[in-house]
């Protein structure tokens, strides 16, 4: 993540691990198959840590604040190399990943739909799986585009921008006060 992936060398891992290759090969076949290893404890480590807001007790946009700023979190601490090694180098587990991602985003904004509709956050009269596709396609115009740099697509103002944008659009009137008041703890957590 810090340095990408195509300057790492499998001597480099076995070093940084503090044992040695040979040992590191043990576990591995080939660096192919650590990228492979690596992608899906990434996988599941994102989503062990989505499910936990799901188990915390957040009303629907309250969960959405927080597995939105747990991605843009992930998002900063990315090194944008180790997206463009794993599509030029190792295009099956990029291709995976995407996969996943886009499945993974897509479940979840559906079920958050539900679970805000079933709270009476969200409007009635919504077609959910248009909205969940909607939401996926906006997120990877964003992330994939060359309108925004890293920085302005990991940067508060820009989620915040998104946030609204999402909400407003779905929310009732009780959903946008839920809204405004994240909305608030967000700008006052920023400043401080």
């Amino acid at each position: 993540m810090k340095y990408g992936i195509k300057s790492i060398t499998m001597d480099d891992v076995a070093q940084e691990l503090g044992i040695s290759k040979k040992t590191l090969y043990q576990f591995v076949t080939d660096k192919d198959d650590l990228v492979g290893k690596f992608i899906d404890f990434e996988i599941a480590s994102r989503q062990a840590e989505i499910c936990k807001c799901f188990r915390t007790g957040f009303n629907a946009i309250e969960e959405l604040f927080e597995i939105s700023m747990f991605m843009n979190k992930m998002m900063r601490a990315q090194n944008p190399a180790t997206e463009h090694d794993m599509k030029k180098y190792y295009p099956h587990h990029y291709q995976k990943t995407v996969a996943a991602r886009r499945e993974g985003i897509y479940q979840y904004i559906l079920m958050n739909l539900k679970k805000g509709r079933t709270e009476g956050l969200y409007r009635e009269d919504m077609d959910e799986e248009v909205i969940a596709k909607l939401y996926l396609s906006r997120t990877e115009n964003i992330h994939f585009n060359e309108l925004f740099t890293v920085e302005e697509f990991t940067s508060i103002k820009l989620f915040k921008e998104l946030l609204n944008y999402h909400v407003r659009g779905i929310a009732t009137p009780e959903g946008i006060a839920v809204l405004e008041k994240k909305i608030k703890e967000l700008e006052t957590n920023t400043n401080n």
